[in-house]
């Protein structure tokens, strides 16, 4: 039985392929909490996981080129803590050009604004920080549409040329990007005409 569940549990983890980075939060409804509980830390002692901080875990990519696991996906991590404690997230400009490969300068920090509370979390792929805010930014049905606003939006209309909508483009396939298009076409006129832009085809409004 115990066997069992460890399988299925696992076998959900390789259904959302190599890199999904995940807490327990994210197997209950289905299981019991000491059966997660157990279950990843079967995993993570067998290699089959990774833990990246207390909780939270990937199911890390092999770089064939460096071989040996690829560094962690901050970002991911911090859409799986989102998830953990309920909260909304939404990241820094500076956050979101570096994500994005824009941005040369390498942060000792990767921030997001969130509307719980502020903390900061020691990963073994660098420090990720959550700074309460009473802004309230759009919720959009894609973590990646806020990273494509709020990077568009930190750099500005004048400093849009082809070279930086091919940086963003590069980020996504074609598809992906209609779906980024759609889920923010409600966010302020220029932002949105060159989220269109990058996307290519027709705007939706």
């Amino acid at each position: 039985m115990r066997n069992s569940i460890k399988n299925k549990i696992f076998a959900r983890i390789c259904g959302h392929g190599r890199g999904w980075t995940f807490s327990a939060f994210d197997f209950q409804g289905d299981f019991k909490r000491y059966e997660i509980d157990a279950t990843l830390s079967s995993l993570w002692k067998e290699n089959k996981i990774r833990r990246i901080c207390r909780g939270i875990y990937d199911y890390p990519v092999f770089s064939t080129i460096l071989q040996r696991n690829a560094a962690p996906d901050i970002n991911a991590a911090a859409a799986a803590l989102a998830r953990k404690f309920r909260w909304v997230i939404y990241p820094t400009g500076d956050t979101a050009l570096n994500y994005f490969g824009i941005s040369t300068q390498i942060p000792g920090r990767t921030i997001y604004l969130t509307d719980g509370p502020t903390r900061k979390f020691n990963l073994n792929c660098g420090i990720l920080e959550f700074k309460h805010s009473a802004q309230r930014e759009m919720v959009f049905k894609y973590p990646e549409s806020a990273l494509v606003v709020q990077g568009i939006r930190a750099l500005g209309r004048e400093r849009i040329n082809p070279e930086i909508q091919k940086a963003f483009h590069q980020k996504f396939d074609g598809d992906f990007w209609q779906k980024i298009k759609t889920d923010t076409a409600a966010v302020s006129g220029w932002i949105y005409e060159i989220i269109s832009d990058i996307a290519g085809g027709e705007r939706t409004i």
